[in-house]
């Protein structure tokens, strides 16, 4: 029987995790349950990405239905809730603010010690799920790792207790470190008509995902007028929703934006590392051409990670408002050829939060009851 269980469901998550999971892996003292929730299904948004971290598959896999936010969350917690029945971990592991990390509701139903890796990252955009879900995670956990010490500084300010946090560094920096060697195998697993254009010519690689963008039809219109003002290529790897949605909606793009299907983790980063710069709604990404000295655009209309403004690696679109579009392009393409500091940690992050789970589980802290401040804060000024 495995003692601790490792809950992932979304491609960004099982990249950020791939060291952390070697490394528990090693450990003599207990065994790791990696179980994937179903969140994401197809190959090319999974499989792939197990397969060039050379992470191992989960232990096991479960099948979530439903379309809506709503029937995900439930679908997860029902399975987690049926798993956990005949699975008596001393802890159960989330990452990050997806569908998937709700079913810590699961875990706490059944007074399972919960552990968060991306805790108390904020973006005061309550319009987010993410938003939601990291928040509820955050005030369920009973211990957080945040990446930094602004980040631990909000979760305090909500009234979370302040020896629950642990600030490690962003586990992103680790992966980009170590394989970075791999990026460049990229350009011969790109398909050929990408391969033409990063051969021949500059390029823009743009993504964009998040429903606050694409469900909302003037967000959209407005990302992709900010698109459709680009004169260089634009390699757009897009997720089904957002095709979905630009069909549906008859949304037309010029023809020097270049759009694909999901890709590998690789070819994304060789791309990202050999573009101009990167137009994206995702944080993930948004980390990774930070840490990699690459301009953004980030489409937000608020970020978790303001980091990247104040280093000046990034510059904010708020898809929600009327913008110069022109200006915009200026003043990220101002950024090329500047230099600024990552942010996000020193390459240790993975290393600190295995150690520090491992220490826990020697100490026997995996105790709900134990909680001094469960099940809420005690310093919270309204309680006094």
């Amino acid at each position: 029987m495995s003692d601790v269980a490792l809950i992932l469901g979304i491609r960004p998550d099982v990249i950020r995790a791939s060291k952390i999971i070697k490394l528990i892996d090693e450990f003599d003292e207990f065994k790791l349950d990696f179980i994937w929730s179903g969140q994401h299904y197809s190959e090319n948004m999974k499989d792939v990405f197990f397969n060039q971290l050379n992470v191992r598959k989960p232990n096991y896999e479960f099948e979530i239905h439903g379309k809506s936010d709503a029937d995900i969350v439930s679908s997860t917690i029902t399975s987690l809730y049926e798993h956990f029945k005949d699975h008596k971990y001393k802890a159960v592991i989330f990452l990050g603010d997806t569908n998937t990390v709700m079913g810590a509701i699961a875990a706490a139903q059944h007074n399972i010690p919960i552990i968060h890796i991306e805790g108390c990252m904020r973006s005061y955009d309550w319009r987010m799920p993410e938003e939601k879900y990291r928040t509820t995670i955050d005030h369920l956990s009973d211990r957080i790792y945040a990446y930094l010490d602004s980040y631990k500084t909000q979760g305090i300010n909500e009234g979370i207790g302040e020896s629950r946090i642990t600030v490690t560094g962003n586990p992103i920096v680790d992966i980009i470190f170590e394989n970075k060697y791999l990026f460049s195998q990229g350009a011969d697993l790109v398909e050929e008509s990408i391969s033409t254009i990063i051969k021949t010519e500059d390029y823009v690689l743009a993504t964009c995902h998040r429903r606050e963008n694409i469900l909302d039809i003037d967000s959209l219109k407005s990302i992709v007028s900010l698109l459709n003002s680009i004169e260089d290529k634009i390699i757009f790897p897009m997720g089904y929703k957002t095709q979905e949605q630009l069909s549906k909606l008859q949304i037309e793009i010029n023809e020097n934006v270049h759009i694909v299907d999901p890709i590998g983790y690789i070819e994304f980063m060789y791309l990202l590392e050999n573009s101009k710069y990167v137009i994206s709604d995702s944080g993930t990404v948004i980390e990774e051409a930070c840490i990699l000295g690459i301009p953004s655009i980030q489409m937000r209309k608020s970020t978790e990670r303001p980091e990247v403004y104040d280093v000046g690696a990034s510059v904010k679109f708020d898809p929600t408002r009327k913008n110069v579009n022109k200006k915009i392009v200026s003043e990220v393409i101002k950024l090329v050829s500047t230099k600024w500091n990552n942010p996000f940690g020193d390459g240790t992050a993975s290393e600190k939060i295995a150690q520090d789970i491992r220490s826990m589980y020697l100490d026997d802290s995996f105790h709900r009851h134990d909680r001094k401040d469960y099940p809420f804060n005690t310093d919270r000024s309204y309680m006094s």
